[in-house]
This record gives structure tokens, C-alpha cells and sequence, in this order.
């Protein structure tokens, strides 16, 4: 966007995204880091303070937040909740990860979409001067998630798949990658944005009481092979792609992933260690939604880091 159009925007953030909103604010002399009091009370309960919230009458203001784990929601909601109503001209929350985003299903009666719960959630966020909100997210599990959400938020659904791209065409093997998908569904997601790559969908099959990973359709013979998709969690789907990719004659396989979720460190099956085994992934891109998870994995092979910030900067002046 040209500079002189760039409107000033006030941003806050959850003490999480700080080193996040910090390269968010480096984009842009129009983006000004704000800070808040995180406290608590002594029975656990937030004591918050928004800082200078006298000086937001008539501003752009907006919200980084990480919605890591249930302990940190509550006392975000209550900051997010409580700043459009200072008389601010628009208000932008930045959710990068919409961590119930692939419970958005009842399979039977009496299963709980917890999707449908977060935007119900987010849809409460009272209106600001300038209308509803923005809400910001990158790949959101399933699309069909945007009208989950009410009137009162607008969702802005990005994704960190340009960065992926970037980083491909940087690679001395650029020429030999291969895109694989672990399912259909992630398929679905992102075959247009990555179409003038070649091609590899596996798909899951039960064989007794297992789920067995295949190749459906594809040949990754000879080539650097990423799988992408849009988060992680135990890995297990990854490694068994990776196997299988492997056995069909891949030269190397290398996975992308948004969020980075990894429950109970479950990355840590996927560092390269120094025993001379064979390295099952030659590279491991997340992006930085989840920041927990950005400090775990910081100098260890084969993660990679490609940040957000920049798309996070240019969403905030849409």
C-alpha cells in the first residue's frame, strides 16, 4: 500500500505476541506499539490497565492476541471487549490462530462444535465507532467457518502460504519440488494457491484398527517433497507421509504448516539429533501464530521460522 494512504493504528497485544507485534510495528512508522498492565488479583483473577486509553478517542486501534491455551482467553476477551468501547474509530482484533478451528462438526448427537462457540464468542465484541470489527485470521481450518460469526464481526480470512512460496523459490532444489497433501481436504485448501507446483495427495485407509497412510494420486520420485497443511498437532500424519513419500523414491520431504500447535512437545520427534540417523525432514516451516511454540523450536533443525508480520502490518491497513 502507498505510505501517504497508510492510516496511524494503535496496536496492542497480549504478552505473548510481543516479539510479534514488535516486527509488526518495524513495517510501518504508521503502526504504534501500545502497551497493557497484565495482572492478577490474588485469587487469580486479571487486574488489567490499559495504558493511555484516554488518547484512543478517534484512533485506529487493534489487538494482537493468542488464544494459546483456556488460561489466557478470559482475561484477552476482557481487553478485547472493553476497547472498542473507547470511543476508538475502527477496532482490529489480529487472531492469527483460531485454535477450535477444526472442532466445526457434530459427527453424532451430542458432540460440541467448540468452533462455532469461539466465534460465538468473538461475535460479542461490542461495535466501535467505525462499524464491527475486523477479525483477522490466517487458515482457518475449514472456510465454511466464516459464518459461524455474527454481524458484529467482519472475518478476514489470510494465509501464510505466499511465505511458503517465497522460501520455495529460494531453495538451490526449486526446480524439483513436489507439493503433497496429506489429505483431501488439505487439498481442497490450498491446490489453487500452490497449482504451478506438481502434485502428491495421500490419502488415510483403515486396515483393522489402523489408519494407514497411501498415495492417492501423484508421483514423488526424484523430487524435494513438501507436505503442507494447515497445523500441526502430534505430527503422527506427518511422519506417516513422510514414510511413504520416502518409500515411493523422494529425494528429500519437507513439511509447511501454519500453526505450529504441537501439544506436549510434540515437536520434538521431528529435531534432527546428532547420531547419524537419517533425517526424516530436510526442512520444517511453521509460521509464528503460535508463539509458544516459536521460543520451543528457536535454533533447532529443521524448524524454521517464516513470519507473519509483514502480512499481519498490510491486513492492519486494509
Amino acid at each position: 500500500m502507498d505510505k501517504s494512504q497508510q492510516k496511524q493504528l494503535y496496536l496492542f497485544y497480549c504478552a505473548e505476541c510481543e516479539d510479534l507485534a514488535r516486527q509488526v510495528a518495524s513495517q510501518s512508522d504508521h503502526i504504534i506499539l501500545q502497551t497493557i498492565k497484565w495482572r492478577n488479583f490474588d485469587d487469580g483473577f486479571p487486574n488489567i490497565f490499559i495504558n493511555n486509553a484516554q488518547d484512543l478517542r478517534g484512533q485506529h486501534v487493534a489487538f494482537l492476541g493468542s488464544f494459546s491455551s483456556q488460561g489466557v482467553i478470559f482475561e484477552q476477551l476482557s481487553v478485547i471487549y472493553a476497547l472498542p468501547r473507547l470511543f476508538v474509530a475502527s477496532f482490529t482484533l489480529v487472531l492469527p490462530f483460531f485454535p477450535t478451528g477444526s472442532f466445526e462438526r457434530m459427527e453424532e448427537e451430542g458432540d460440541v462444535a467448540t468452533a462455532f462457540t469461539m466465534a460465538r464468542m468473538l461475535s460479542n465484541i461490542p461495535i466501535s465507532r467505525g462499524g464491527p470489527t475486523s477479525l483477522v485470521i490466517y487458515d482457518i481450518h475449514a472456510l465454511q467457518e466464516r459464518f459461524y460469526f455474527g454481524d458484529h464481526v467482519l472475518p478476514l480470512f489470510e494465509t501464510g502460504i505466499p511465505l511458503l512460496k517465497q522460501r520455495l523459490h529460494q531453495l538451490s532444489d526449486s526446480d524439483k519440488i513436489v507439493v503433497a497433501f496429506p489429505d483431501d481436504g488439505a487439498w481442497k485448501r490450498f491446490h489453487k494457491q500452490l497449482d504451478h507446483f506438481p502434485m502428491v495427495v495421500c490419502n488415510k485407509v483403515r486396515e483393522g484398527d489402523k489408519r494407514i497412510v497411501r498415495i492417492k494420486e501423484g508421483n514423488p520420485a526424484g523430487c524435494h517433497v513438501v507436505i503442507v497443511d494447515d497445523l500441526v498437532q502430534s505430527g503422527g500424519t506427518l511422519i506417516e507421509c513422510q514414510k511413504v513419500l520416502a518409500a515411493h523414491g523422494a529425494a528429500k520431504v519437507s513439511a509447511y504448516v501454519t500453526h505450529g500447535v504441537f501439544p506436549k512437545r510434540s515437536w520434538e520427534q521431528f529435531t534432527h539429533k546428532d547420531d547419524g540417523l537419517e533425517k526424516a525432514f530436510a526442512y520444517f516451516w511453521i509460521t509464528d501464530s503460535c508463539p509458544l511454540t516459536v521460543k520451543a523450536v528457536a535454533n533447532k533443525a529443521p524448524f524454521e521460522v517464516l513470519s507473519l508480520a509483514g502480512s499481519i502490518a498490510d491486513a492492519l491497513q486494509t
